[in-house]
């Protein structure tokens, strides 16, 4: 097992070394004796959903490749920022770093007081995929689209489930309330691990979620059914789903960006020899596909593409937020 590993990140890693982005690889690689302890990594979610399956999939292998056991952190609360929180207090000793998606530091600063800065506490890392928004109906809901919600909404109300205030579904909840006028009421939970099981008791009409095993599970056993997708075009493994944008709703047609991030002052050697290592193992065919069965979109960036994602992101939610005039409750 471990030659093959051996063997699939030396490709890897001649596939990088050829481009004209990687040519430094080989030599970042071989500098430094980082590192010199364990590695944390901080998951701002509990257990069981798509970051805590991402994150413990590549910190399996990310630990054969330097050489250290790598611990994971599981930290959820206050949509995520309350693990980025943790990993900012962390240090900047190079040994201390998470895997997000992106809302904890681009959207929830916006709606919410955070402990730290998101533009200055935080090093963007690695991206590691794009993820779609599944708008799952439970059994609570009779309707059959997003639209009967809409009209059942406006004579009543409609529960909508996301992953904490100033998530991506909470956003696209608010958007979507915004421009129906409908009475769509979020509900926010800290992690899966409540999420999940309230969905199948049908607690509330609606999830919005990112697509994870244990999520696809629930919609083979028809507990959940997808009526709508944020995502910029259909999924392949659902092809019948309509994304927001068709439906009309493209401003809440959004997608999650998920990836690895450090505490300001993680030496630039230390950044650079982790976004290297992880873009090698997503050149890994097995990881790759794991990646990308759920409808991911695996990435391969330097860290100054996914710091300008960032600040793109954050700029764009700001607007979002101010224009639609969205509160946290």
């Amino acid at each position: 097992m471990k030659n093959q590993f051996n063997k699939e990140r030396r490709l890897a890693l001649r596939f990088l070394a050829s481009t004209a982005v990687w040519g430094i690889a080989e030599k970042a690689l071989a500098s430094g004796s980082w590192p010199q302890k364990p590695l944390r990594l901080i998951v701002p979610y509990s257990a069981g959903g798509v970051s805590d399956i991402i994150a413990r999939l590549i910190a399996q292998r990310l630990a054969v490749a330097v050489g250290q056991s790598i611990v994971v952190d599981n930290r959820p609360g206050a949509a995520g920022t309350m693990g980025i929180d943790a990993m900012v207090k962390g240090g900047g000793d190079g040994h201390t770093f998470a895997f997000t998606p992106i809302s904890p530091i681009t959207l929830s600063p916006h709606l919410m007081k955070v402990g730290f800065d998101p533009m200055k506490d935080i090093i963007p890392v690695a991206p590691v995929m794009y993820s779609p928004v599944y708008v799952c109906a439970t059994e609570a809901f009779k309707g059959k689209t997003l639209a009967d919600a809409f009209v059942q909404a406006k004579s009543g109300s409609v529960t909508m489930a996301c992953l904490g205030f100033g998530s991506v579904g909470h956003i696209i909840i608010e958007q979507l309330r915004r421009q129906t006028g409908a009475n769509l009421v979020p509900i926010p939970y800290k992690g899966d691990s409540q999420l999940l099981p309230d969905a199948v008791g049908a607690q509330y009409d609606i999830l919005l979620i990112n697509p994870s095993e244990p999520v696809n599970a629930l919609i083979q056993r028809k507990k959940l059914r997808i009526i709508a997708v944020g995502s910029p075009a259909r999924l392949p493994a659902v092809s019948d789903v309509p994304t927001l944008a068709e439906l009309g709703h493209a401003d809440a047609n959004m997608t999650s960006l998920f990836g690895f991030v450090a505490p300001a002052g993680m030496p630039h050697e230390v950044v650079q020899r982790l976004n290297i290592e992880i873009n090698l193992l997503l050149q890994q065919p097995d990881l790759r596909d794991r990646v990308q069965k759920l409808d991911n979109i695996a990435l391969s960036q330097t860290a100054a593409q996914f710091a300008a994602a960032m600040q793109s992101a954050y700029e764009k939610n700001g607007k979002i937020i101010r224009q639609a005039n969205i509160k946290a409750e």
